[in-house]
């Protein structure tokens, strides 16, 4: 009887220890992240970044449902995972089930670009592959990296010794679990679940609602094919607006207006403003830091862009509108590009070239 009352007091103790162990911090949210150099600390800016909170702590407990492979469905998505690219003197980074930086959650989501800035140590931030290609892999910084403001989503930062540990991390080095704290009851309170749910539910109807726009541009395409010259590589390139007889001497600087489209009609990237709003893919942070530019290009180089966009505009003159069919051999091949090309995929862009910028 003594041993089992003995037993019972233990567990008691131990459950109030783990109640109390971060009861020192702040009301907020934080999640601990346990490695196998020792415990990381970071507070979650659940208010400037709730969809990117929402999807680091779904993932945490196990609790998105978005997640698409059925062996990381239903359980801690980054326990065990390991730190696979650590870079002295910049950052550690993680979240990739594969462990080579190639993997993620099955999903992209939107970056969420505040006023919180890369300017000291102990940053916690999305990794992505461009615009609005986030998903589980993460980073946090050792220095501060003001070159990454605008770029990469911020959602925390390291808190308490945490940095310590940090600095410690090698390549390699693992993740043990990673376990999330509510501190009051706002941090209580923030629906993790409901609000990625919700965001997922936001893209569904602004996709249908621009489905019509998409539906025109496969039909226009699919008009304007059958009168495309056809290259020796397999490039077909239609002049749809004759601009000049000029053509780019090698070595000059060239400007080009892009949209690029998949064969479903998808818009992947523009450097039209105009053309971002009609398909909803408008960013406002991208307009504020006057992203939405013509991209600058030297003719007769043969490397910096895939082959059958350059292929493309040196069939052009200066002021020419054109459309450019380019196979997925001359494009991103069988690998894509950073989940926004699928392997294999043929693209289509509508290209403008200029001798100056607009």
């Amino acid at each position: 009887m003594k041993k089992s009352i003995l037993l019972v007091l233990l567990a008691v103790s131990s459950l109030f220890s783990c109640k109390d162990e971060h009861s020192n911090l702040p009301d907020g949210l934080y999640a601990d992240i346990e490695t196998n150099k020792g415990h990381i600390i970071v507070e979650l800016d659940y208010k400037k970044a709730p969809v990117t909170v929402a999807n680091f702590v779904t993932l945490a407990e196990g609790k998105s449902e978005f997640v698409s492979k059925d062996y990381l469905k239903g359980k801690p998505f980054y326990d065990g995972l390991k730190f696979h690219r650590v870079i002295e003197n910049f950052m550690v980074q993680t979240g990739d089930p594969e462990g080579t930086g190639s993997g993620d959650a099955g999903y992209r989501f939107k970056d969420e670009i505040t006023d919180l800035k890369f300017d000291k140590a102990g940053v916690l931030a999305m990794a992505n592959n461009g615009p609005a290609t986030n998903s589980s892999q993460f980073f946090i910084t050792h220095v501060e990296t003001p070159w990454l403001d605008g770029k990469h989503t911020i959602f925390g930062h390291v808190v308490e010794k945490g940095q310590e540990v940090v600095n410690q991390i090698k390549q390699d080095d693992k993740i043990v679990s990673v376990k999330i704290i509510r501190n009051g009851e706002a941090a209580k309170k923030f629906d993790a679940i409901k609000v990625f749910h919700d965001y997922f539910s936001e893209i569904a109807k602004e996709k249908g609602k621009y489905a019509g726009v998409q539906k025109e541009k496969v039909a226009y395409l699919a008009s304007i094919k059958p009168k495309a010259t056809k290259t020796n590589s397999g490039l077909e390139f239609v002049i749809t607006e004759k601009g000049t007889d000029k053509k780019p001497a090698t070595g000059a600087q060239l400007y080009i207006n892009y949209s690029g489209f998949l064969e479903d009609g998808t818009l992947f990237d523009s450097s039209v403003e105009e053309v971002n709003k009609a398909f909803g893919k408008f960013d406002a942070a991208r307009a504020e830091a006057h992203g939405y530019q013509p991209i600058p290009f030297q003719a007769g180089r043969k490397d910096g862009m895939i082959p059958g966009f350059i292929e493309g505009i040196e069939q052009l003159s200066f002021g020419d509108k054109a459309v450019l069919f380019i196979p997925a051999h001359l494009a991103y091949g069988a690998t894509g590009a950073g989940g926004v090309i699928p392997p294999n995929a043929n693209i289509i862009f509508e290209i403008q070239l200029l001798e100056k910028p607009q």
